[in-house]
């Protein structure tokens, strides 16, 4: 499944009410951590169907960040039925990211 780009807008319709759990990636494009974390949630993405995987650029979605309570990036945040169950702060591997499912 191909990664989505998660915004204000769809952010309901694509995440809370999505009918399989959530990997959302917070970034922006000057974080150095978030390019190297970057190819790891595509992988996830192409290799996990049954994973829904979305990206948040933080300058573009402050309120998304907001929200998440965003401090630092990259942060993950694995969604389920609609609710936070676990957030990833850093850079995380493949495997450290997948034994949150």
């Amino acid at each position: 499944m191909s990664v989505l780009t998660i915004t204000k807008d769809n952010f309901k319709s694509e995440i809370v009410e999505s009918d399989k759990p959530v990997l959302l990636d917070f970034w922006a494009s000057w974080c150095a951590p978030c390019m190297m974390q970057s190819p790891i949630v595509d992988q996830v993405a192409e290799e996990h169907p049954e994973i829904k995987v979305g990206k948040v650029n933080v300058d573009e979605q402050p309120e998304l960040a907001s929200a998440f309570a965003v401090q630092s990036i990259p942060t993950l945040v694995v969604i389920s039925g609609g609710v936070t169950k676990e957030v990833l702060v850093g850079l995380h591997s493949k495997e450290q990211i997948l034994k949150n499912f």
